[in-house]
């Protein structure tokens, strides 16, 4: 069955199914993105580095912010859910990165 566009939904019924799909297709990019995020601290901790980059964080939220402008959602919504997800990223590298190192020095 093909998406409907939002304007095609006859009823709060048709709009809470293509919610329903959107919000599947959302789960599957994070699923996609924390595959990267795994792979990132496996890096960092190959590399000696740190799990937070404020630098690159901000780049993350610049583009988002540009994409939301582009596309027509509020940018600042758009920011705050980022600096969330980004948030909570960075507190699992930290994490995996803290046990990978605690249990180096104990080995």
């Amino acid at each position: 069955m093909m998406p409907r566009q939002p304007e095609a939904c006859a009823d709060l019924s048709d709009v809470r199914v293509e919610i329903d799909r959107v919000d599947q297709a959302l789960v599957d990019l994070i699923a996609e993105r924390f595959g990267y995020v795994e792979r990132a601290w496996q890096i960092k901790l190959a590399e000696k580095a740190a799990a937070n980059v404020p630098w690159r964080n901000q780049q993350v939220i610049d583009k988002v912010r540009a994409r939301a402008v582009e596309r027509g959602v509020p940018p600042d919504l758009c920011e705050a859910l980022w600096r969330q997800m980004i948030g909570w990223f960075i507190q699992y590298e930290e994490e995996k990165l803290r046990d990978q190192l605690e249990g180096k020095s104990r080995a």
